[in-house]
């Protein structure tokens, strides 16, 4: 199933300056992972039980690479200012005490969607391509300049959207799942604003060359598509005949 096509990444002759860079990072909005079809289905509540199962199942596998992802940004930037900022992505993820987190949340909307915690932790339902698409995204930000990697992490632009849509959408269409289990969705809707301005302001900071900037865009197109091909699988996986 094919994405829609990220904006063309620009061939720049000088350096854009700090707003025009940001402007035209945005613009990768038009061609976000949520416009899959697999997206629309769950929004116009079309999905079956199993289907939205084996969703929160395979996506529990990213949640648990984002604060890997963001420990290797800590190791490789040499900012103290960017470091001191950035770890608190860490602590949203794990929290502070067992039983915290966004990934405790995630796995909490696994429950109430049906699954026991067991066959959410054990990740007996991980697909192989949702595995090597999230392992793909963590080699990255450990091998990039860590620069490239805050700029991946854009795609959190475009979160809070999503957000206010499922929780708009889903307890009308699933009413059969308890109002508890929105948890993860309603703490990135203030979580993801705050990540995205710092990201943003990370980038159009420390990317003031043409080549930095080149860079800055061909990251979150890099997200972009590890995220699509990560839902594909997952559709084409709990396809229902």
């Amino acid at each position: 199933m094919s994405a829609p096509p990220p904006p063309p990444i620009p061939r720049l002759e000088r350096p854009l300056p700090p707003n025009e860079l940001a402007d035209a990072l945005r613009a990768f909005h038009s061609s976000y992972y949520v416009e899959h079809p697999f997206h629309q289905l769950m929004h116009d509540g079309q999905l079956t039980q199993r289907q939205l199962q084996g969703w929160v199942a395979n996506r529990l596998c990213y949640q648990r690479a984002v604060p890997r992802k963001d420990g290797a940004i800590l190791s490789n930037c040499p900012v103290p200012a960017v470091r001191r900022q950035w770890i608190q992505r860490l602590i949203d993820h794990d929290g502070t005490r067992e039983g915290e987190g966004g990934i405790e949340k995630w796995i909490q909307l696994g429950i109430g969607l049906g699954l026991s915690r067991e066959e959410m932790e054990d990740e007996r339902y991980v697909l192989p391509g949702v595995r090597f698409a999230t392992e793909a995204y963590v080699t990255f930000c450990k091998t990039k300049p860590w620069v490239d990697a805050v700029a991946a992490s854009l795609t959190e632009l475009f979160a809070p959207d999503i957000m206010r849509r499922r929780l708009a959408s889903m307890p009308k269409n699933y009413p059969w799942i308890k109002p508890e289990a929105y948890a993860y969705f309603e703490s990135r809707l203030t979580q993801a604003p705050r990540d995205s301005a710092e990201g943003l302001a990370i980038v159009t900071t420390y990317c003031t060359t043409v080549e930095t900037q080149q860079r800055a865009f061909e990251a979150p197109r890099f997200k972009i598509e590890m995220l699509w091909a990560m839902i594909d699988t997952i559709h084409h996986a709990y396809r229902e005949e």
